[in-house]
């Protein structure tokens, strides 16, 4: 460093073992691991190699350079300007606000359910469900592919190195098999260059516990789906319709939570739905449609579709959605009952079922002398204010799907996968801080079983892609 700028620049000086990328020793370890094919997926990254804009936005900038250097698409141009289509760490909100981001840093598992929401494949590892075989298996895949199909980002604690900070992320550049060290592109580049590192020193940094969350650390795999994951909902006839329901729920509603004193789960949820745009019923049986279909989803066969909606009715949010759908201050109006179709023996016409909210509802088993079974819902209904009671008569075909054996999913179903879907920055204006607590547990998806996790992921990815379908470009453009 010239002597003029002593005092007045600051960069982290490395620690041994690292071994500085540009120094005559890092040189010629990137040469000998060149030669042993080991740093194929190198050139694309180091193209794309940025640094992180905020001091804890280590986690997005790793996942910018990684989806830049995988040519995904981001569905929109940059900074809403001319047609370059790229990835910033400022785009990468829709599992946690930035301002959040900022001031905390971003868990393991929401970079995790960021990169899937973009248009990802995520395969992630902690430590404590892997192991350092594994890992450096999956790092020599990465480092040798010369399809560049796929890239390594880290989580790892940076005291372990002698580094200055805390947790870290950064992709992985390249692998020297011959002193078993990996190449990490650190995207905090302000504070260290790339660096050569044992990679079973990065594996003890990795096997540490992040404090905030109290779970170990780890590395994900990151590839670039081939999956038309968007057909659903964006290649559905009513994408437009769909666009504005995706515009309400993600842009309207937050505001509306800061004007209403809630006093409870059920005011919330009316706040969110009483009030939708009347395409919501359109979106909530395109969403029901799609599960029916078989190849359709996360999950494909009905054995899985069926444990799917066996977690989702066993969650606290499903049972408060179930009580808000027969209170009084459910108005409906937007909303269908999912079970009542074409195939009703008495079918109601959908002009009564747009103003109609259900109050009671009792299923009986009917079988006639060798007939299918068929199921009798009793109850009452209120429409335009007016209380009536129904008796509808079900053939099995309304409970099943066209294949005859997949089950339908609720209207409190649908709803649930949907509230789960919305980020949790929709609830942030509500002002009651225990209210907030509680809602923010019902709808934190950290905790729930695997299956109901990557549907609710699967669900959120498309919500995101209308939304910012509505900002730009379609995703040919």
């Amino acid at each position: 460093m010239p002597k003029e700028l002593e005092g007045l620049y600051y960069r982290g000086a490395l620690s041994p073992p690292a071994i500085e990328f540009a120094s005559p020793q890092g040189k010629q370890l990137f040469t000998e691991a060149l030669e042993g094919a080991t740093m194929e997926g190198f050139f694309k990254l180091i193209s794309y190699y940025q640094t992180q804009s905020e001091i804890n936005y280590c986690g997005v900038a790793s996942l910018a350079m990684v989806f830049n250097a995988l040519a995904i698409d981001p569905g929109r141009t940059w900074k809403g300007t001319g047609p370059w289509r790229w990835f910033d760490d400022t785009m990468l909100d829709c599992c946690e606000p930035l301002s959040k981001i900022k001031d905390e840093g971003i868990s393991f598992a929401k970079v995790a359910y960021s990169a899937y929401c973009n248009g990802a494949n995520v395969e992630a590892f902690r430590t404590n469900e892997s192991s350092i075989d594994d890992f450096r298996r999956h790092v020599i895949s990465s480092a040798s592919s010369s399809e560049d199909s796929h890239h390594v980002i880290t989580s790892y604690h940076r005291p372990v190195f002698k580094q200055n900070g805390n947790g870290h992320y950064s992709p992985i550049g390249g692998y020297h098999a011959g002193r078993d060290m990996v190449l990490i592109l650190d995207v905090a580049r302000f504070k260290y260059p790339p660096h050569w590192m044992p990679l079973t020193l990065l594996w003890e940094a990795m096997d540490t516990t992040d404090e905030s969350t109290g779970q170990h650390r780890g590395f994900m795999v990151i590839s670039r789906s081939h999956k038309a994951f968007v057909s659903s909902l964006m290649h559905s006839s009513g994408h437009e319709d769909l666009k504005k329901v995706a515009k309400y729920l993600t842009e309207d509603v937050p505001p509306r939570m800061k004007l209403k004193d809630l006093k409870g789960v059920e005011n919330i949820l009316s706040v969110l739905f009483n009030s939708a745009p009347v395409d919501l019923k359109d979106f909530i049986k395109c969403v029901a449609e799609f599960w029916r279909q078989e190849d359709a989803g996360v999950f494909s066969s009905k054995i899985e579709k069926e444990e799917v909606l066996k977690i989702i009715e066993g969650t606290e949010l499903f049972k408060h959605l179930n009580r808000w759908l027969a209170s009084e201050i459910c108005s409906c109006k937007s909303l269908v009952s999912l079970g009542f179709n074409e195939n009703s023996v008495f079918p109601m016409k959908p002009s009564l079922l747009d103003q109609t909210c259900r109050k009671e509802t009792n299923l009986t088993l009917a079988k006639a002398d060798g007939a299918k079974p068929m199921t009798l819902v009793s109850g009452k209904t209120r429409t335009n204010g007016i209380d009536q009671g129904i008796d509808m008569l079900l053939v099995p075909s309304s409970l099943t799907s066209q294949s005859g054996n997949l089950l339908h999913p609720s209207t409190a179903g649908i709803l649930t996968l949907l509230v789960l879907a919305l980020p949790q920055r929709t609830w942030a204006g509500i002002k009651q801080e225990k209210l907030l607590a509680q809602f923010n547990h019902l709808t934190s998806i950290d905790n729930l079983p695997t299956p109901l996790q990557l549907e609710v992921l699967h669900l959120r990815r498309q919500l995101h892609f209308l939304t910012i379908d509505l900002r730009g470009p379609s995703l040919s453009g």
